[in-house]
């Protein structure tokens, strides 16, 4: 059922409605971020509060959360389902989703709530979403669908933030070290207790130190199988563009069907990889102290260029690479997206890649399991303030993660793509009815800073 709905509705839907919303939000912002890169890379490394969480710490919660499995498995996934050319469909994804992640944290700063005895910001895609209906007299029904966004975002917390990375962790252990599932379960799950445990400004300073490390180690390693094989490199991007637009013909004379697989596959793990438009990312950068809206949802821009733009890319790449020299069999691993790119990196670089791949899985997959444990923390706290069911979220997260760890995660996938497709769907519904309150807060950036937007 799952599959089916995923099949036939929500991955024909969202990748269209992406599409379609970025290139709203690009024509209605008259393309600022293409237009005025000095000035947003500006603002970007201009210094604002000392107190609280400052903006680069809540982007690299964020981009914790987003730099995970989808940039190792999902791009090794979206291979197998796709092809070579679902890689283009990430590409256009995330070039059309950058103006929507802008928009989203925009508003997500402009509509958070402080809690004035801790002095912590909370905020995200259910408070504007309330807020939007509530201004125009329909309380209830904005309760509801900021409710429902929430339960959506604990599901896809549980799936993809937690069980899929699990998984991932014990697979790349498994296949590299010979460690038995449970063990690596059972350590990431404690761990997971002590740092979930914390405050937002304990979970963000935790990423604030792993992710650049991290990113840094991972495009290190990606160059250098890329240096190695630089033969193959152009061979590799004609092979993208070439599966891209690849139409095989199909009964009955339905036509696109190369297009159509390989742009729902790309659109999919581009979103799960980057999470612009599906309204996730806000409740990171909601917490952090900024004196602009705008200016924090610059951050937004950058993530996905990091994310999909610049790792996403680099693992295609190897991963296409070492199809196309045919030696280490890499398509063979199309049932184990994980070890497809393990061995990907290994077959150039030798077996020593694989327990530092094994490394960066855990790394990456540990930073996304608590950022996203930090966004269903936030939901539960918007569905109701009691603190039982915070910490009954807590222990049925880290258990998941033990669980994840010992079985595939195919129903988490489904899943995850259901919920997450959902939740894209309903917020980008948000975005376009207050598309004119983005555009005031870019304007009064624009025309606070000396130049008319």
């Amino acid at each position: 059922m799952l599959e089916f709905l995923n099949d036939n509705l929500i991955s024909a839907i969202t990748p269209v409605l992406l599409i379609f919303a970025g290139l709203f939000f690009s024509f209605k912002l008259k393309f600022f971020y293409i237009r005025h890169p000095v000035k947003i890379i500006r603002s970007m490394l201009t210094r604002q509060k000392k107190d609280g969480i400052s903006p680069f710490r809540a982007v690299t919660l964020a981009l914790a959360g987003t730099l995970g499995v989808g940039n190792i498995a999902g791009v090794a996934s979206s291979i197998a389902i796709g092809g070579f050319g679902s890689v283009f469909w990430m590409w256009i994804s995330a070039l059309v989703a950058m103006v929507l992640k802008y928009a989203e944290i925009t508003l997500a700063i402009s509509h958070r709530r402080t809690d004035f005895s801790t002095g912590e910001h909370h905020g995200g895609a259910s408070y504007y979403i309330y807020d939007h209906f509530a201004a125009n007299g329909k309380k209830r029904f904005g309760k509801a669908l900021a409710i429902c966004f929430a339960l959506l975002c604990i599901i896809n917390a549980i799936t993809m933030g937690c069980v899929i990375q699990s998984n991932a962790v014990s697979t790349s252990f498994e296949g590299v070290m010979n460690i038995r599932p449970w063990m690596i379960g059972a350590v990431v799950a404690l761990l997971s207790v002590i740092v979930i445990s914390g405050n937002a400004k304990w979970i963000s300073s935790f990423s604030e130190k792993t992710v650049p490390i991290m990113t840094v180690g991972y495009i290190l390693l990606s160059v250098a199988v890329l240096a190695a094989r630089r033969e193959l490199i152009g061979d590799a991007f004609a092979a993208i563009f070439k599966d891209a637009f690849n139409i095989r013909s199909a009964a009955g004379g339905a036509v696109g069907f190369g297009i159509s697989r390989a742009l729902k596959a790309g659109t999919m793990r581009g979103l799960m990889s980057n999470e612009a438009g599906c309204g996730t990312a806000p409740t990171a950068h909601a917490a952090a102290d900024t004196d602009s809206p705008a200016k924090q949802g610059f951050w937004g821009i950058f993530e996905v260029f990091i994310d999909t733009i610049l790792l996403c890319t680099l693992t295609a790449l190897v991963i296409i690479i070492s199809a196309l020299d045919g030696s280490a069999g890499i398509l063979s691993y199309s049932e184990n997206p994980m070890m497809m790119t393990i061995k990907a990196y290994s077959s150039v670089l030798g077996g020593w890649s694989e327990y530092f791949m094994a490394i960066s899985v855990l790394l990456f997959a540990f930073a996304t399991m608590i950022c996203w444990a930090h966004y269903g923390k936030e939901s539960i706290l918007y569905i109701t303030k009691n603190r039982a069911f915070t910490a009954a979220y807590i222990l049925i997260y880290c258990l998941f993660i033990f669980i994840g760890a010992l079985t595939a995660p195919k129903l988490a996938w489904l899943a995850a793509d259901l919920a997450l497709g959902i939740m894209t769907i309903i917020n980008l519904a948000v975005l376009f009815l207050m598309s004119d309150e983005v555009r005031c807060e870019t304007d009064k950036f624009f025309n606070q800073n000396g130049r008319k937007h």
